[in-house]
């Protein structure tokens, strides 16, 4: 985390919100925290794609993923990985000479190679949302308040390492635990936004009445 950020990690902002403080650095990021960040996702599509630019963002930050994501949805099929699994050696080229994704061999690679995984996984767990979902974790191990100083030691949690080293034994790539908890604080597997914060209440709201997938 940046040294700089308030002691609370909150930041008042101009429309009278108090964000967590990642969310008020832009317009792109104050977008992403209200509406979907820790908001609870069963989309299997919508997953996929998010573990898939976890991998992209390694080494990057965050908004510039964001700000190329309409560029890899359209480059990756939307995220079905049904058809990213078909991708080839073609295919591969193409994304390496697409300008408007991050054009990384090897994460490109590796997509193609999570893609055809997650057909496996699907097919066994009867979505991708019934898999992910079984690793939430259990709520009375969660901190009961989450201040800056509880969120510095979530980077990885018991779920996320079990979550990684099972997802590696199947064959994917690019899921180190810590990626896999950002992915789960994503897609509301943990409500990582803090007390205080305007979004808390709103996105508790809706894990409350979220029908987990089964």
């Amino acid at each position: 985390m940046p040294a700089d950020i308030p002691p609370d990690g909150l930041t008042p902002c101009d429309d009278g919100r108090t964000r967590c403080f990642w969310g008020a650095g832009s317009a792109d990021y104050a977008a992403y925290h209200d509406t979907e960040w820790g908001h609870p996702v069963s989309d299997d599509f919508r997953l996929f794609e998010k573990l898939c630019l976890e991998g992209f963002q390694s080494g990057l930050s965050w908004l510039t993923i964001l700000r190329k994501r309409e560029n890899f949805r359209a480059a990756f099929a939307g995220f079905d990985f049904r058809q990213v699994a078909r991708f080839g050696d073609k295919d591969v080229a193409r994304l390496l000479g697409d300008a408007g994704i991050v054009r990384h061999r090897g994460k490109i690679e590796s997509t193609l190679n999570n893609a055809r995984r997650a057909c496996d996984l699907a097919d066994e767990a009867g979505s991708l949302a019934a898999y992910f979902w079984k690793w939430e974790p259990d709520p009375a191990s969660r901190p009961e308040h989450l201040t800056l100083e509880a969120l510095r030691s979530l980077s990885q949690s018991p779920e996320s390492k079990a979550l990684s080293k099972d997802l590696k034994k199947r064959g994917w790539s690019f899921v180190g635990p810590t990626t896999a908890y950002a992915f789960m604080q994503a897609m509301g597997l943990v409500n990582d936004h803090l007390d205080g914060c305007h979004a808390r209440p709103a996105v508790e709201k809706k894990r409350r009445a979220f029908k987990r997938p089964r």
